[in-house]
């Protein structure tokens, strides 16, 4: 290495080691962004109010009588309380409903469980009532919350949009900043991300597309109230999804609201109604065109929500564009119109045909190049098109040194110039790689460990953790 070698290295490094918790993309371990952290100009959403009356709920009085007595038979219900949690009915509501249950003849009152103050009513099914019961669960197996109507969820998600946020630089770089990315990404990742639309991140591999993509819903701050379930004509669609959604913690919530959690809320927001964060689902190699439409169990007879429309509010992911079974272009296409028209189209197994609001932020990932991918039209409509390229040598340095904080490593004189100078150069094909960096501290720690010594990054270590990145044929 010459002496001009060292120099333009030294001169890369100076000025960078001491960027630290002062420069937002260079920050330590990003931790999740609270609602609070997050600098957004739009105030939290408004959450869906309590219905006051069973007409309110927007559900016919059979179909509410039908839940009410699968609920009791299938999982032998008796305490109001029970009763109430199960069907997530504010005590009023439930008291109501069990009044027009026992009017019907479907309920009877087997009297309080104890003689205290605080003791309850138990209730039982009628011979009418357990008949009834049977009748509805050979229409649907479903028995939980009572759904929402699809007007009124259409009514909800206009309240939460995605489309209304607006999102700013520094809630951005908080999102990101476990990530060291170019000026240029950043710049255009804010607006792409406040239009609502569709982006479409694309590069070589290894770069930060996935985890662009992964942490965006985080910079949207806020929640969201996303029903356990939705009616359509007396059917039974199921959105909530402890799988993909993070409730709020109760405490959480009540401070949102100024009510309690659960049932105790009911008088202000309607416990039908879940808040979470802003949703953020990822689908991969995976993915196929059913899982964009409602899929239909015969043996429950209840549907599970799409992907779509589990994402509603927040961001839906399609990794590794182009690595799935259905052809590129076919995926855009099913995703095209709704994603300019805000709105989906689904389908019943009875032919009903029915228009969703489409709220979700899309943003394919890939690493194949966009036009081997789908033709000129659909790239037209595929409205922010970013490449994440490959780190300069800045960009490198930056992040080599943030990787090496983070896992409290000293990064000597003689460690960068090592790799910038001799190991890349030398190297046939060896080009700058955001991933690298983490993959060889992460493989020098390991070197470490087996060899007995304090974790450091050594230059003969790096000749090790070097070769297993790279294969020789």
């Amino acid at each position: 290495m010459t002496a001009g070698d060292a120099a333009r290295i030294a001169g890369a490094i100076s000025p960078l080691a001491g960027a630290g918790a002062s420069d937002a993309r260079l920050g330590v371990d990003a931790q999740t962004p609270s609602d609070a952290a997050l600098a957004m100009t739009q105030r939290p959403p408004t959450s869906p109010p309590a219905p006051t009356t069973l007409a309110e709920t927007g559900l016919q009085r059979a179909f509410l009588e039908g839940l009410l007595c699968k609920a009791m038979y299938r999982l032998s219900l008796e305490r109001t309380s029970h009763i109430g949690y199960t069907l997530r009915l504010s005590m009023t509501l439930l008291g109501d409903l069990i009044d027009v249950a026992r009017s019907a003849g479907l309920l009877e009152a087997k009297g309080q469980d104890a003689a205290t103050v605080t003791s309850e009513m138990r209730w039982s099914l009628t011979a009418l009532g357990r008949e009834r019961a049977l009748q509805a669960l050979s229409q649907s197996d479903y028995v939980g919350a009572v759904p929402v109507p699809l007007e009124q969820y259409a009514i909800q998600v206009s309240r939460q949009s995605i489309h209304g946020e607006a999102l700013q630089r520094p809630a951005l770089e908080r999102a990101l900043s476990d990530l060291t990315l170019a000026d240029d990404v950043m710049a255009r990742l804010g607006p792409a991300a406040n239009s609502g639309s569709s982006i479409l991140l694309y590069g070589p591999p290894g770069n930060g597309k996935s985890s662009i993509a992964a942490v965006l819903a985080q910079a949207f701050g806020h929640h969201v109230w996303l029903p356990y379930a939705i009616e359509v004509d007396g059917q039974i669609i199921a959105l909530y999804d402890p799988a993909v959604h993070q409730a709020l913690p109760s405490g959480e919530v009540e401070r949102l609201t100024g009510a309690g959690s659960g049932l105790r809320r009911s008088r202000s927001v309607d416990p039908r109604f879940v808040a979470c964060r802003r949703p953020k689902l990822i689908a991969g190699g995976e993915l196929t065109l059913d899982m964009l439409d409602l899929a239909y169990s015969p043996a429950s007879r209840v549907y599970a929500a799409p992907l779509q429309a589990k994402a509603a509010g927040g961001v839906l992911v399609i990794d590794d564009f182009g690595r799935q079974r259905e052809a590129p272009q076919d995926i855009i296409n099913r995703m095209i119109i709704p994603l300019e028209k805000q709105v989906d189209y689904l389908s019943l197994t009875t032919g009903r045909k029915f228009e969703v609001a489409f709220d979700a932020l899309i943003v394919f990932s890939t690493n194949i190049p966009p036009k081997q991918l789908v033709d000129e039209a659909a790239l037209r409509r595929l409205r922010y098109k970013i490449l994440v390229d490959r780190p300069d040598r800045e960009t490198y340095v930056r992040i080599f040194l943030k990787t090496a904080e983070r896992f409290g490593l000293e990064v000597g004189e003689d460690v960068l110039p090592h790799l910038l100078l001799e190991l890349y150069p030398k190297t046939e094909g060896a080009e700058l790689q955001a991933f690298h960096p983490r993959f060889l501290i992460d493989q020098t720690r390991s070197i470490c460990a087996y060899e007995q010594v304090a974790p450091q990054l050594r230059p003969d270590f790096l000749d090790k953790a070097w070769r297993n990145l790279f294969t020789s044929e």
